[in-house]
């Protein structure tokens, strides 16, 4: 019986080796997985391969998933990642090695880092802050002919000290200037900040990062910062030199685009014309900077047009004010 015993083991043996799977190609999670803050609204994420990591003929990337102050995640095959935003909650984010030509092969675990939020006592940051930007003909320099001001408000924190003053940055590209002008409330705390002359450019795509922190004897005083579209904030110039004359039954207006470095192809129009003698308002939507219509009846009419920057050149935003009414009238009024 001892034959067939060795027999029989031998065969489990066998069974037992074919069963065992192949030996998986593993991918490690990345190491040194550092963030840090390299300037005012922007973090630097910087990882290393894993050393550990088998050599197979496969390409590597990597996950990274933002998890704080809001959720976001891409692929890149760098090792570095410089991202935008709001720094005053902190910032989390998680990364991963994944292959990039074999989607077959699962990804690495993830690893985490994190920049905690900066210190300050609750209440004492500003609220409501709020920005505006605007065009003026630059008469200093050909090279700029256009030069942008910001004006920023905010309130004061609820829990903030009497003796808090507060300090605001702004950062656009890898210009960062600090307000030299502020206006103040009763205790004398800054609340409004005027920049007359800034490094912002009204054609732009890139955020506009403003920064709030601020001192106090009693208290830490808690950062806050925000990102600002500049179509969001940008306030459009009227159109300039509006005129208007009446020929026979025609109602002929004219005007020029609003100053800023825009060109002219870049502007939507709205006219509204005031029929005085009858009380009713007409408004119309144009594309071109004329505007002719048949009048009936003698009257006079005031005239005002607005403008906004074409969502062929930038993304939408909001309109100019009105322009200063003018007026005209039929040359047949008594």
């Amino acid at each position: 019986m001892a034959p067939a015993s060795l027999i029989l083991l031998g065969a489990t043996v066998i069974l037992q080796v074919d069963l065992l799977p192949d030996k998986k190609f593993l991918l490690l999670p990345p190491v040194n997985f550092t963030i840090k803050a390299i300037n005012l609204a922007q973090v630097l994420l910087r990882w290393e391969p894993n050393t550990d990591q088998e050599q197979r003929n496969v390409q590597l990337g990597y996950h990274v998933k933002i998890n704080a102050p809001q959720e976001e995640d891409y692929e890149t095959r760098n090792t570095e990642s410089r991202r935008i935003t709001i720094l005053h909650k902190g910032f989390s984010a998680s990364v991963q090695t994944v292959p990039w030509n074999d989607r077959s092969l699962q990804p690495s675990s993830w690893v985490s880092a994190e920049l905690r939020a900066p210190p300050g006592s609750p209440g004492t940051s500003i609220v409501n802050l709020t920005c505006t930007t605007n065009t003026k003909a630059n008469n200093y320099t050909h090279l700029r002919p256009y030069q942008v001001s910001l004006h920023c408000t905010w309130l004061v924190g609820k829990d903030a000290p009497e003796d808090t003053q507060y300090f605001l940055y702004y950062r656009y590209g890898s210009w960062t200037e600090e307000c030299q002008e502020y206006s103040k409330d009763t205790l004398q705390r800054n609340i409004a900040c005027w920049f007359p002359r800034t490094f912002i450019n009204s054609k732009g795509r890139d955020l506009l990062a403003v920064y709030v922190n601020g001192s106090s004897e009693e208290a830490v005083i808690k950062p806050f910062d925000e990102l600002f579209a500049l179509h969001a904030i940008d306030r459009v110039n009227p159109p300039a030199k509006v005129t208007a004359e009446i020929e026979g039954t025609c109602l002929s207006i004219q005007w020029e685009k609003p100053v800023s470095a825009f060109p002219v192809h870049c502007f939507d129009y709205e006219v509204k014309i005031y029929n005085t003698r009858k009380g009713y308002f007409q408004t119309e939507k144009m594309t071109t900077n004329t505007f002719i219509s048949v009048i009936d009846g003698i009257s006079e009419y005031s005239i005002q047009v607005r403008a906004a920057v074409s969502s062929v050149c930038r993304a939408v935003g909001p309109s100019s004010e009105w322009s200063q009414p003018i007026y005209v009238e039929d040359s047949k009024t008594e």
